[in-house]
């Protein structure tokens, strides 16, 4: 190249006017390698014409130089560079002034704070220039960063360290409700232990699966998964997943809530941990019901509110109950009680029952009960309903309809014996699978009552009726008979043993042996009273009476009616209009007496059971501070003992079935006060000989025996239980050799069955064959104890115990010490003591709780 064609070049070179922001510049060869060899750094962006660019010459390139907006002209570019290369890497900032001066000046945030920039180093490169991409060793990445708006610190963000992509799925570690670790946690669901796999049915005789059976299933699910085409879920398509695999939850403990833990006794917290499993399906799958058969006394109530607080709320799934709602039927006494016991363990507000008590119109209880029905998830504020039987099989049983109940309690069980009545009707058309039954008593009359029971807490898991009956009742009564051969006895034990093994998996049982270590002792007494001579007199006449031996020949079809008139004649003559249902009785009246005249004074020399009773009433309110509890299965006996104490000025109260529900536990309650100036309390066994506690009284007396004696054992626990401070009495009056006697052998033959099925009890004798309705009208006037005769007790002698008694059994009487009258000094109550020397009771039973 020749100087004059690089002048004619260099002459020809031009500067575009401007277009737009950009300007058009020619420069020569030697220009671009001055430039080079100087660093030039681009002010913005140097693009390089790849192919917009054109060449002037052989010896010339075209840049396109995006500018700032204005026409710079090489100096103006230099000055540029020389300020962008003192700026590099510093924290400070250089402008110019007006004079042309370098002017130093820190670069500040909008937070004020100084901030550190960095620059790109150019490659050289002939034709364009490129740009390193950033590196640990160029600079180290910022990240953006947060900061006080108070102090303006930075807030440091902790690096996660996850790759960038799609936004993960929080993950959540699921946790119990309460901590399973605390020294006292009452674990009932440990996943470690309880969360097995249920094992795959295998039918009976198939072979196992050849290979190319094997083969033939793996073609088959791989058809099945073309088949399914795109739609596949995102674990499927990512492999996480296998197709048609249940997603896997993890179970978190059961945990009981710690303010219960702390207050349930030792028998309390197994019972819980028993009702959880039952009710759960872990100890038979599909088998979700049990029953608690604990005897009066041991705290059922708290035990299975603690089951149902736990199912309300918590679950093996973390965050979910396992019940939405529970329904608690009981005795209509009881609804209040119930309501209470909630606000007592829990506290008050923490579950809100429904509690259906008889104060609301029909019109108002149907809303309500529609409202609780159609309450679903979170918004159920009552979870709870609390409702008589009565209520529910008459009133709720269509409006409930098909509604799902997670729960039924049903307390008094045992009046679901009967699975023709209309209660166990309606209580089994609820649509709940999970149901519980608490009685004190699951045997009261015979095998087919209790197999009643356990079909409706587990349907069908004993079969039918006809199928319990031929496998199991039949056998087994048959080898009960006193008459029965040894083989019918070998099979009767062989098929109790049989039904023993399948449903103690689903019945608890613990006798009132285990309160001892809790409660203070309890002294519990059979006393046999002697009948009055008037007594006699009309008992005499009445089972001579033509009527009666009609009956006893069978022609006469009113054997009740003639039991009912015994009964009461055993308690007081004035129970009954002795003209009408004792004719001829008239000759016997002693002077003065007029049957049935509300205006005479009482009478209690005319029954041999008043005549101790007053005795002892009269002891009690001279002698002691102590309270007592009254119970007949008749008012009449109570209109009788009301009118001896209203005479006498005892302060009294009483409830039986004539006072409204809604007074009963406010009369309970006044009873109970310390400060309270009666001391007796008149109870009707049927209106309040369930759930009533009246621990204010610390003696009890049974007037009569009921011919179930799952009444009698729950008017018997009325006082000795929780909150109980003093020695307990008990007493049962039984008028010797009467029809009384034969009803309290009837009851312990029947406890005595129930105790070889519930408790296991062995080595019990049959002491009693089958009573004919002959034997019931018997009077054994030569007797002591006719009991104790058929006991034929080989630790008494000439009316004295010589032998020890062994362990007493509290279901069995033969077991018990044996007292006649005269060698009762040895006992430990001073009302039975006082009684030595008088002839008014001839024997008595004792049972002492260690």
């Amino acid at each position: 190249m020749t100087a004059s064609t690089g002048q004619a070049s260099t002459a020809e070179s031009t500067i575009s006017s401007r277009q737009s922001s950009s300007s058009k510049v020619t420069l020569t060869d030697d220009q671009i390698n001055e430039i080079l060899t100087r660093k030039f750094t681009p002010l913005k962006t140097i693009k390089s014409f790849n192919n917009r660019s054109k060449r002037n010459s052989a010896n010339s390139v075209n840049y396109y130089i995006e500018n700032d907006g204005a026409d710079d002209s090489i100096n103006q570019q230099k000055k540029k560079k020389k300020l962008k290369d003192k700026n590099k890497d510093s924290d400070e900032e250089f402008e110019e002034d007006k004079d042309g001066k370098l002017i130093k000046k820190i670069k500040r945030d909008r937070f004020g704070k100084p901030i550190k920039e960095f620059t790109m180093t150019p490659i050289k490169k002939f034709g364009k220039v490129a740009v390193t991409p950033l590196s640990a060793q160029s600079k180290s990445f910022i990240m953006p960063t947060m900061r006080d708006t108070k102090t303006g610190d930075i807030l440091h963000v902790r690096l996660s360290g996850m790759a960038l992509g799609a936004r993960p799925q929080p993950v959540f570690t699921p946790k119990p409700l309460h901590d399973p670790l605390s020294d006292t946690a009452i674990v009932l669901f440990d996943p470690t232990i309880d969360d097995r796999p249920a094992p795959k049915p295998v039918a009976e005789g198939d072979p196992e699966r050849t290979p190319t059976e094997i083969e033939s299933e793996r073609d088959r699910l791989e058809l099945q998964e073309r088949n399914r085409g795109p739609h596949k879920s995102l674990p499927e398509l990512l492999g996480i997943q296998k197709p048609g695999e249940p997603k896997e939850i993890k179970k978190v403990p059961v945990v009981l809530d710690p303010r219960l833990a702390k207050i349930l006794r030792p028998h309390q917290i197994e019972g819980v941990k028993f009702l959880y499993r039952c009710t759960t399906g872990l100890i038979e799958q599909g088998a979700n019901g049990c029953i608690m058969a604990d005897e009066m006394g041991l705290g059922k109530t708290l035990q299975c509110i603690s089951l149902l607080w736990t199912l309300l709320k918590q679950s093996p799934v973390a965050g979910q109950p396992t019940i939405e709602k529970a329904i608690v039927a009981c005795p209509s006494s009881l609804v209040k009680n119930w309501a209470n016991e909630f606000d007592k363990w829990l506290g008050p507000g923490a579950v809100h029952p429904l509690a259906v008590d008889g104060k609301q119109s029909k019109a108002d209880l149907l809303t309500n009960v529609r409202k609780w029905v159609s309450a679903a998830g979170r918004r159920v504020p009552q979870p709870v309903m609390i409702v008589s039987y009565e209520t529910l099989r008459g009133t709720l049983v269509e409006e409930l309809g098909n509604t799902p109940i997670g729960l039924i309690l049903c307390d008094e069980g045992h009046r679901l014996k009967n699975a023709d009545n209309q209660t166990y009707s309606a209580l089994n058309g609820i649509k709940c699978q999970r149901r519980v039954i608490l009685t004190g008593t699951p045997i009261q009359n015979d095998l087919s009552e209790y197999f009643a029971l356990l079909n409706f807490a587990n349907p069908n898991y004993l079969g039918d009726r006809a199928q319990f009956r031929k496998t199991y009742e039949l056998p087994i009564l048959r080898g009960r008979d006193s008459d029965s051969s040894p083989a019918e006895v070998s099979l009767a034990e062989s098929k109790l043993k049989e039904l023993t093994t399948r449903v103690q998996k689903f019945i608890i049982r613990r006798t009132n042996d285990l309160l001892s270590k809790y409660l203070p002792v309890k002294y519990e007494h059979v006393v046999f009273c002697a009948p009055s001579s008037f007594q006699l007199d009309l008992y005499r006449h009445f089972i001579n009476s033509p009527d009666l031996q009609k009956l006893l020949r069978g022609v006469g079809c009113q054997p009740l009616k003639m039991l009912g008139i015994l009964r009461k004649l055993c308690n007081h003559p004035d129970l009954l209009d002795l003209g009408q249902d004792i004719p001829g009785s008239e000759k016997y009246f002693p002077e003065g007496y007029r049957s049935k005249d509300p205006r005479a004074q009482s009478r209690p020399d005319l029954s041999g059971k008043m005549i101790v009773l007053e005795r002892f009433l009269h002891k009690i309110r001279t002698e002691t501070t102590d309270k007592i509890v009254l119970i007949s299965n008749f008012t009449q006996t109570l209109d009788v003992i009301e009118k001896m104490c209203r005479e006498r000025r005892w302060g009294s109260l009483r409830l039986d079935g004539t006072m409204q529900i809604t007074k009963r536990q406010k009369l309970v309650d006044r009873f109970n006060d310390s400060e309270s100036k009666e001391f007796i309390f008149l109870l009707s066994s049927k209106a309040g000989g369930c759930g009533i506690n009246l621990i204010g009284a610390n003696r009890l007396v049974l007037f009569d025996p009921d011919w179930n004696p799952a009444s009698d054992q729950q008017a018997l626990a009325r006082v000795w239980r929780d909150g109980q401070k003093k020695e307990c009495f008990i007493y049962r009056f039984i008028l010797t050799g009467s029809v009384e006697e034969k009803v309290f052998q009837r009851q312990s033959q029947k406890m005595k069955l129930s105790a070889s099925v519930v408790d296991e009890q062995e080595d019990d004798e049959r002491m009693f064959s089958k009573d004919s309705l002959r034997e019931l009208f018997k009077l054994n006037e030569n007797t002591l104890s006719d009991t104790h005769d058929v006991y034929k007790c080989k630790r008494c002698k000439d009316g004295k115990q010589f032998i020890k008694a062994p362990a007493m059994l509290y279901g069995d009487q033969s077991t018990w010490n044996h007292y006649t009258n005269q060698y009762m000094t040895n006992l430990h109550d001073d009302l039975l003591r006082s009684e030595v020397g008088l002839p008014n009771i001839t024997t008595c039973f004792q049972f002492i709780s260690t």
